[in-house]
């Protein structure tokens, strides 16, 4: 991984991160998601697979001198969690499921106790405010898409640069 590499490549590469003590989120590593990427594939998503989609909203540059900034990035990661049958109670038991599946990640996001860089990639992620998890209308998401739709927020500092 490069410096060049975006806010939203770092992240996504930190939440598929396996071996240490926080919960490893793939599927392929006994997590409950099956993709985790950089930036939302728009109409291919696919709402069969349980995704998340990692991408931030508009930048902040935060003045640290007259010439060092340091980059604030809002990270948005849209959560999809496909409701394999939409009747009830399988419909509560994807609702469920999925919450389940947010502690996970939210416990990755916090990240270690005394170092909140995710692995080096940010100076600090998710310390200014708590991450928050907002679910779509599951009435609406799963009659129209067949899955449950939640968007996490939090924010992240970048190293400084000049400028």
């Amino acid at each position: 991984m490069s410096a060049a590499d975006s806010a939203e490549v770092r992240e996504a590469a930190w939440l598929a991160t396996t071996g240490d003590s926080l919960p490893s989120l793939l599927s392929a590593d006994g997590g409950p998601w099956d993709v985790i990427q950089a930036w939302d594939p728009g109409s291919r998503l696919n709402y069969q697979k349980y995704g998340i989609y990692v991408w931030s909203r508009p930048l902040a540059d935060m003045r640290v001198s007259s010439q060092r900034i340091m980059p604030r990035y809002t990270f948005q990661l849209a959560c999809v969690w496909p409701v394999k049958n939409p009747v009830a109670p399988l419909a509560e038991t994807a609702q469920e499921a999925l919450k389940s599946a947010t502690v996970l990640l939210l416990q990755r996001v916090r990240g270690f106790v005394g170092d909140k860089s995710h692995g080096g990639r940010f100076l600090s992620v998710a310390e200014s405010g708590q991450p928050q998890a907002l679910l779509t209308d599951p009435r609406t998401t799963i009659t129209q898409k067949g899955a449950l739709e939640q968007i996490v927020t939090y924010q992240g500092d970048d190293y400084e640069v000049t400028g």
